[in-house]
């Protein structure tokens, strides 16, 4: 995490502050730096450092401590977003994408996510809540055929059947889950939306 999107530096730009190449920070100076400057994004392959605590270990000054507690500003890994969610983080990464979630911000090809977007996402889900449901005195829209339409999943359960060749749907659901995350009675719901659908298409 990103504490309230503070600025943050990579190796490169550490490196060329010290004024020597990323190869000789690296290799001389990188291990002792990152024994007093915490990476902020520990869970991803991205090395990110707090601006101002680079500049004040690289001045030699007393690294000043980050903002601790939830801010809407924080800006959140796949990780973190998908721990609030609910969802693994390659759904995360996939919901953005697919356009069901925020696209986020990109620092340094690390894509976060604000937590006040997430928190939004998770109390205003499509269909649920004030972000989902329709406003006093609107015409009501029509209902879903199912609870998962519109879910980028259902087209996953949809291709799963096309192949799955007459196998138990316990097994295909558990193959899903290994594969795309979540649990295997949720893609279970999801194939028996996708069936269902595919019937009434057929009727």
């Amino acid at each position: 995490m990103i504490p309230r999107g503070r600025p943050v530096l990579n190796e490169a730009d550490i490196a060329r502050l010290a004024g020597v190449s990323l190869t000789t920070w690296r290799r001389r100076h990188a291990a002792a730096f990152r024994e007093h400057v915490p990476d902020l994004l520990p869970d991803s392959r991205h090395l990110l450092y707090d601006r101002a605590q680079v500049q004040a270990y690289l001045d030699g000054r007393p690294i000043p401590e980050l903002p601790t507690g939830e801010h809407p500003d924080d800006l959140l890994t796949a990780k973190e977003t998908a721990a609030i969610l609910g969802i693994t983080p390659s759904t995360v990464q996939a919901y953005a994408t697919q356009g069901h979630l925020s696209p986020g911000t990109t620092r340094y090809g690390a894509r976060l996510w604000t937590r006040h977007d997430i928190h939004d996402r998770r109390d205003n889900a499509p269909g649920r809540g004030k972000g989902g449901g329709r406003r006093a005195g609107e015409p009501q829209g029509p209902r879903k055929t199912h609870p998962y339409e519109g879910d980028p999943r259902l087209d996953i359960a949809r291709e799963a059947l096309t192949t799955a060749g007459g196998a138990p749907k316990g097994r295909v659901a558990a193959e899903l889950a290994a594969l795309h995350g979540s649990t295997p009675r949720t893609w279970e719901r999801l194939l028996t939306a996708a069936a269902e659908h595919q019937t009434a298409d057929n009727g």
